[in-house]
């Protein structure tokens, strides 16, 4: 919820503070462009599609919605370049627009109310700007480069210190997660935090997860298969309400990419110390790494 004592400012040049302001504005307005036909859709009989299997559904709405907030950006903001994630890059502005029409898709076509528009706008890599709203509940959370906001009130995370005492937010593991990590390993890996943590939850939506610990309604999140048009709003977000987001490579990018091209992501509230996450976390990191790692050397080997 908004907290009455929100983080200390951060020092920003006004210049840049009010650019950073006015593309959180449109990110804000171009989510709630697509809140009614969307709202119309939700629990409605509704054709769902897939694109990589079928853990992976897409929806005519997710289209119709990307091609709206599209649309609403270029028209607000021609400098822009746009990643979405049904119709891929657009445009070659200054501006790089990350966007996810429906962030849980699987939650939206089958009725389950866990579902978010997320949007944001980054600059020379950096996040700048981003909203992620969810229509069921009417919650707009967002951040411009001073803080963080939830319906516009000032946003402040905190988190229980003890993991013993908190819930962790994951979707690990899924199919892919059995196939890269093995099922004995990825299941152990589940069940060290299940064990570990007071409750775990699975609910389908990485970037809505990422905003609920920002608000403090959960303590931590954590992924391993993410996308930037997932997490780039929800990484500022979480980080200007005062927690703090670990991006994990898994070998897919570079060391020192930025935070929202990473694959995975711990997020915790402020006040967490989760030992137990952050060392299995970091050992499904490492083992993806090691794992890439081998088969550049043996194909190098087979050169």
């Amino acid at each position: 919820m908004p907290s009455s004592s929100p983080p200390e400012p951060k020092p920003v040049n006004e210049e840049v503070l009010s650019r950073s302001t006015q593309l959180m504005e449109i990110a804000k307005s171009a989510a709630l462009a697509v809140r009614d036909p969307l709202l119309q859709a939700f629990r409605s009989d509704m054709a769902v599609d897939y694109k990589v299997d079928l853990h992976d559904i897409v929806t005519i709405h997710d289209k119709r919605a990307e091609a709206t907030i599209r649309t609403f950006i270029l028209k607000h903001e021609p400098n822009s370049a746009i990643m979405g994630e049904e119709g891929g890059q657009t445009g070659n502005g200054e501006i790089q627009w990350y966007v996810d029409p429906i962030d849980g898709t699987a939650n939206f076509a089958r009725g389950l109310a866990f579902w978010c528009v997320s949007i944001a706008a980054v600059i020379e890599g950096e996040v700048v700007a981003g909203a992620i709203y969810d229509p069921v509940a009417d919650l707009m959370f967002a951040a411009d480069l001073k803080a963080s906001y939830l319906n516009g009130a000032p946003l402040h995370s905190r988190s229980t210190g003890e993991e013993t005492r908190a819930t962790l937010i994951t979707g690990y593991p899924v199919s892919r997660d059995f196939r890269v990590d093995g099922r004995d390993v990825a299941l152990a890996n589940l069940g060290e935090l299940v064990e570990t943590f007071s409750t775990v939850r699975r609910p389908g939506s990485a970037a809505l997860s990422v905003a609920h610990v920002a608000a403090g309604w959960a303590d931590a999140a954590a992924g391993f298969g993410v996308n930037a048009w997932d997490v780039a709003a929800a990484t500022l977000i979480l980080k200007n309400a005062g927690g703090r987001y670990e991006p994990l490579t898994l070998g897919k990018v570079a060391e020192g990419s930025a935070d929202f091209l990473c694959p995975g992501y711990i997020a915790t509230g402020e006040g967490a110390n989760y030992p137990t996450l952050a060392r299995v976390a970091n050992s499904i990191s490492e083992r993806r790494i090691a794992k890439i790692a081998g088969r550049r050397s043996d194909s190098a080997a087979h050169a």
